[in-house]
């Protein structure tokens, strides 16, 4: 089966052609895993900043949790447990795992606002907003997670 020649390359030779293919495919590709870094970093800050506020047991972190319903013996282990799916997600080799287990914990912040009748666009639905950047970050920047669910135009 040949490939079909279209009117940009038709007068290239083959080899020029595919290489010019190629070259574009790998701008493409460094674009987006560019875009996923960015994409992952925000959601990184965010989640990361949220943790150590936990674990430190900052006056603005210890008066959010228990304003939301939980005792406030439980935010250091509350934070503890962000932080460890946080640094997860944050290696390479384990991002997948780490993806996983805050898109787990984002579940729970969305049930608890759900719970207390919080406002739905600014409140329950923000860690849904925090799990689509980790995920799409992820996505542009893993080649096996984008060849395990294959987007097509």
């Amino acid at each position: 089966m040949t490939t079909p020649t279209t009117f940009a390359n038709a007068a290239r030779p083959a080899g020029i052609a595919h290489r010019e293919a190629g070259a574009a495919a790998a701008a493409a590709s460094s674009r987006a895993v560019l875009a996923g870094r960015i994409l992952s970093g925000l959601a990184l800050a965010f989640l990361l900043v949220d943790s150590v506020m936990k674990v430190a047991r900052l006056a603005p972190a210890v008066e959010g949790t228990v304003s939301l319903g939980y005792p406030a013996s439980a935010i250091l282990g509350i934070g503890l447990l962000q932080l460890a799916c946080v640094l997860l997600y944050a290696v390479p080799r384990t991002a997948v795992l780490g993806a996983l287990l805050l898109t787990a914990y984002l579940g729970g912040a969305v049930a608890t606002h759900v719970r207390i009748a919080s406002p739905l666009v600014t409140h329950v639905l923000f860690p849904v907003y925090v799990a689509a950047l980790l995920w799409g970050g992820l996505y542009l920047r893993e080649p096996r997670l984008r060849a395990l669910l294959p987007f097509r135009r």
